[in-house]
């Protein structure tokens, strides 16, 4: 079998999907991308946009053990279970808390290391939307005990990142928004963010410029491998053929890629986020830790601020929950001043891909004909663009780069 193809179907719109198909084609490959809803209509639109290295880490954490499993079935939690029948939920949830030991965590984090190094870079080699430098980049807490549990992780996370410890004054200085319940602050240097819905439009306008087809509305139903190629077919009746297929579905991935031996349980980790407009704009991102709580200005004062969190591990089609919108209100509520949180715009919920270990699925999978992208868990905006490079890599040439064999989807 040729290692070069000539024509990939890459399933899914979003930021993965596209990063993947806009990499094939810098290597000659003709490209569709087919996504059953719109371009980035998953968890590709409404996340926080951040591209910061020195907050990409593996979910799978010890502290969800050290505050106690009770506490995720609190509907007010940050990381959040609803207790519920479902066999596949818990089989993930039962890996998921097997990974949440430090040892294991070092282990994934030394892997999110070495992306963590790559991924800005894999950023400037796409014609997607500027990106933003992210200064100041500010965590704000209302405890020194609570500052020093990030600090403690990014030491505990073995790679080298840039902060500086603001007091009461200067954090204010720098983000008059926050109110006088945060008493210490942290800068965090060498981080960027992104509009997500204006990035991942513009790159999906770069593919059809490089020739590619993007079609929406198009609902995967089966991927088979022909033997001298892959056929996907549409809930429409209709078949697509091509040399190759790439599964970048997010927390849909599963459901296409079991046949083809990727057994790993990619469960919806459910993010919430919603616009509000403050009387001032934050000119750079804004992290809650203790609260989980992602604060990213969207543009200027019109188009607001997006504030995200939650992790809730349910059916990736269930509908939005506005508890958990109020949860997020009231985690923030305290730690902003001047917000009016009752006109609020753009509620949003979307799933992201997770995995029991907290490390991607990326590359081929039993048939040398399909290959898988997903499970970032909450990285998926912050690792597409290397994603898809490596991916790309290994579909034109054959070789895995040395990364992808952590990510491998067999495993």
């Amino acid at each position: 079998m040729s290692q070069h193809p000539d024509q990939v179907i890459v399933v899914g719109a979003g930021i993965v999907g596209l990063s993947t198909a806009w990499f094939l084609q810098q290597r000659g490959v003709e490209v569709t991308v087919v996504e059953r809803d719109a371009v980035a209509a998953g968890s590709s639109w409404g996340n926080a946009g951040w591209l910061a290295p020195a907050l990409t880490m593996p979910l799978p954490d010890p502290a969800i053990l050290s505050t106690g499993v009770r506490a995720a079935l609190s509907p007010s939690s940050p990381v959040y279970v609803p207790f519920a029948v479902d066999p596949r939920l818990w089989r993930f949830l039962a890996g998921f808390l097997r990974h949440c030991t430090p040892r294991r965590w070092r282990s994934a984090m030394s892997v999110f290391n070495e992306a963590n190094a790559q991924a800005l870079a894999a950023y400037d080699e796409v014609p997607g939307a500027p990106t933003k430098s992210a200064e100041p980049f500010l965590a704000a807490f209302d405890s020194a005990q609570d500052r020093q549990v990030l600090v403690d992780e990014f030491a505990h996370a073995g790679g080298t990142v840039d902060y500086e410890l603001l007091d009461a004054d200067a954090v204010h200085r720098l983000e008059p928004l926050l109110s006088r319940e945060v008493t210490h602050g942290m800068r965090i240097h060498d981080q960027r963010f992104i509009n997500p819905g204006d990035y991942i439009g513009a790159l999906a306008d770069a593919v059809i410029a490089a020739g590619g087809s993007i079609r929406t509305g198009a609902d995967v139903q089966r991927i088979l491998d022909t033997g001298n190629g892959a056929e996907v077919r549409l809930a429409s009746g209709e078949s697509l053929r091509a040399d190759r297929v790439v599964i970048a579905n997010g927390a849909w991935m599963s459901d296409l890629a079991r046949s083809f031996g990727v057994k790993a349980v990619v469960q919806a980790g459910r993010g919430y986020s919603f616009t509000v407009r403050p009387w001032r704009v934050p000119s750079g991102p804004v992290y809650f830790p203790a609260q989980r709580v992602a604060c990213t200005p969207l543009g200027d004062a019109a188009a607001g601020l997006r504030v995200a969190g939650m992790m809730e591990f349910r059916s990736p089609d269930a509908p939005l929950d506005p508890r958990r919108i109020d949860a997020i209100v009231a985690a923030a509520g305290r730690m902003f001043e001047g917000v009016d949180w009752s006109s609020r715009t753009d509620e949003w919920v979307g799933s992201r891909p997770c995995t029991a270990d907290g490390l991607p699925l990326v590359g081929a999978t039993s048939s040398p004909r399909v290959f898988v992208a997903g499970g970032h868990g909450m990285w998926g905006v912050a690792l597409g663009p290397l994603t898809g490079r490596l991916l790309a890599e290994q579909i034109t040439t054959g070789v895995a780069p040395g990364l992808l064999r952590a990510f491998d989807p067999l495993r």
